[in-house]
């Protein structure tokens, strides 16, 4: 038999061509209508004025505003995500809120054409979300949006009928909706 250079071949092996072929890229959704959405929760923090909270968005060079939400992870309860965001993204405590109510059914809102594909790694064309509203107990000193994975540059407290006007244009509906549905909860309580 020859050596082992006599065998090879000039041309590449089959497996050798296929595993080349890996680098191309791989086809891009491009119907966005087919891709699910992601399920959240959020949260309507009032202080004792009736005041709302609102967090500066860090990933937004404009002046996107919003209330604490996020996703729920596969398994968990609405109301438990809703609660692990703000701890998430304020630093607050379940001890220091109050459930009032929560928001009757889920709120949906699609992602604008220019961040499809783009935000959430392309997985997801909006989100569903599912609404708590919580009185806050603390004081301003027990708010800390320096979290370990900070999400807000900067927050106070607005009035409740701003909230639509401080919000990025796809998510005002929503905002509106969710007022809506917490309008006979809303008011100052000191």
């Amino acid at each position: 038999t020859g050596s082992r250079a006599e065998g090879r071949s000039a041309l590449p092996e089959p497996q050798a061509a296929h595993r080349t072929s890996a680098c191309i890229p791989e086809t891009f959704v491009t119907d966005y209508s087919t891709l699910p959405y992601r399920p959240c929760a959020g949260v309507m923090l009032v202080n004792a004025d009736g005041k709302v909270f609102v967090g500066q968005r860090n990933d937004s060079p404009s002046e996107a505003w919003q209330m604490p939400q996020g996703g729920i992870d596969p398994g968990e309860d609405a109301e438990a995500a809703a609660l692990r965001e703000l701890g998430e993204e304020t630093g607050v405590m379940p001890d220091k809120v109050a459930l009032i109510a929560e928001a009757p059914g889920e709120f949906v809102y699609d992602l604008p054409p220019e961040l499809l594909g783009k935000v959430w790694k392309g997985k997801w064309r909006g989100q569903t979300q599912r609404w708590f509203l919580y009185r806050f107990n603390g004081t301003d000193a027990d708010i800390d949006i320096a979290t370990e994975h900070q999400e807000f540059r900067g927050w106070r407290w607005s009035d409740p009928t701003d909230l639509p006007r401080l919000v990025v244009p796809f998510k005002t509906a929503l905002y509106e909706e969710v007022l809506a549905a917490f309008a006979p909860h809303l008011g100052a309580t000191s």
